[in-house]
């Protein structure tokens, strides 16, 4: 069964599972080591002390519970080996990874637009109803972590892939196109982001999807794009060629060039034309004339040559003059 999923997809659902295993273990034996390892590597609010910039990528390998990591993992194998088939491995593997940090960062403007819209920054402590804390340890608790945002960016990726196809809901049991099970599952979260006071990052969730379908049109344009050609010697250059494939073509456009402007002269100023360089090319008028006395030379022949062959026909061999035999076996010129 492994072996049928494509390695990025496997290598990620190893990575994710084991990492919670080690959360669990550190759990059991350290008492507070999962928190810790949370708290290190989970994605801080931008704002709080315990904040870095590495967070956006590490947060999306950690997860909560065994339900959070095996929803996600579950999605991520349904949806991620297909569309690891239809990308590339690199590509699939940068696509996963920018939808996670672009959930991350969405989810850190929603923090963001909270803080300031509920005047957090003027207070010093800060009541969260189990007791009062300082304002910096409150936001070292808005801690983001899962692979969720990725996932729902797989998930859009496979609704704009393939938008016909058709997915079977658990509940209700009823096949539905993915276009449509995509954009009911962006309308949940959306509605569920500013009705839900649950601890689920419903922006993140979100921010997947939004930078994964910003990914997928920007791939598709640079698809669609017309592509210039005619800078072969320096494309050649660009992979390897070095400085004497930049010299060609710049003694190839030189070469071009002057056999236009020598052409050009002999057709203003009609002089006969001399071997050119690579071309034995020679003018347009002159050799037109000399095709055309050639042509009637040969037509003034070959009528002679018919008048002979009648004469032959009608008194026979013997009857012609030395004058008329010659012509008979004479080459072509």
């Amino acid at each position: 069964m492994l072996k049928n999923i494509p390695p990025v997809t496997r290598n990620l659902l190893f990575i994710n599972i084991i990492i919670f295993m080690v959360q669990l273990v550190l759990q059991q034996r350290v008492g507070n080591g999962s928190d810790i390892l949370v708290q290190t590597f989970g994605l801080h609010f931008y704002m709080a002390p315990d904040f870095r910039i590495w967070q956006l990528l590490t947060y999306m390998f950690l997860h909560g519970s065994w339900s959070h990591v095996l929803l996600n993992m579950f999605s991520l194998w349904m949806f991620g080996r297909i569309i690891e088939q239809t990308m590339s491995q690199k590509r699939y593997l940068i696509y996963y990874l920018i939808c996670g940090v672009g959930a991350g960062l969405c989810q850190e403007v929603w923090q963001a637009a909270e803080y300031y819209l509920t005047g957090m920054g003027n207070y010093a402590l800060v009541d969260t109803g189990r007791g009062v804390i300082p304002v910096a340890e409150y936001l070292n608790m808005w801690n983001t972590i899962g692979a969720s945002g990725a996932c729902y960016g797989i998930l859009l990726a496979f609704g704009m892939t393939f938008p016909n196809e058709r997915i079977m809901l658990l509940f209700p049991p009823i096949p539905l196109k993915a276009k449509y099970f995509v954009v009911g599952y962006a309308a949940i979260e959306l509605l569920s982001a500013f009705s839900s006071n649950s601890n689920v990052a419903h922006f993140a969730h979100l921010g997947g999807m939004l930078f994964g379908y910003l990914l997928i049109r920007h791939w598709r344009r640079v698809a669609n794009r017309p592509r210039f050609t005619g800078w072969d010697d320096y494309a050649r250059q660009r992979n390897g060629g070095g400085q004497r494939g930049v010299m060609r073509s710049i003694s190839s456009a030189f070469q071009r060039f002057g056999a236009a402007l020598e052409e050009a002269v002999r057709s203003v100023f009609g002089k006969k034309g001399k071997k050119q360089h690579g071309n034995m090319r020679y003018d347009n008028m002159d050799y037109d004339y000399n095709a055309r006395k050639k042509n009637e030379k040969s037509k003034e022949r070959q009528e002679r040559i018919d008048r002979i062959l009648d004469k032959v026909r009608r008194s026979g061999y013997d009857s012609l003059t030395e004058e008329e035999k010659r012509p008979l076996f004479e080459d072509k010129e």
